[in-house]
């Protein structure tokens, strides 16, 4: 443990961003598997609302660092065909 009174701070700073990040992630990946979901059900309707919700989610993740943007651009186009070829 750090004895210095910022060290300390730092800490638990540090805690507090991780836990946010540990959080976001979660969500994103929530996200993403009730997408998967709704497209393996076929219902095109609910798979078009949780594709908007999915990339809406991923847009999030990379304003907030937890993505890297080409990652999100992979992720958002593989979203599209997915969905897509369910027509």
């Amino acid at each position: 443990m750090p004895n210095i009174k910022s060290a300390k701070k730092r800490v638990l700073i540090s805690n507090t961003k991780a836990l946010r990040n540990k959080m976001l992630k979660s969500q994103l990946k929530t996200v993403i598997k009730h997408f998967y979901a709704s497209v393996e059900s076929g219902d095109k309707e609910a798979a078009t609302e949780a594709y908007k919700a999915a990339v809406k989610k991923v847009d999030q993740a990379v304003a907030h660092g937890i993505l890297h943007k080409n990652a999100a651009a992979h992720k958002k186009s593989q979203f599209t065909l997915k969905l897509n070829a369910m027509a």
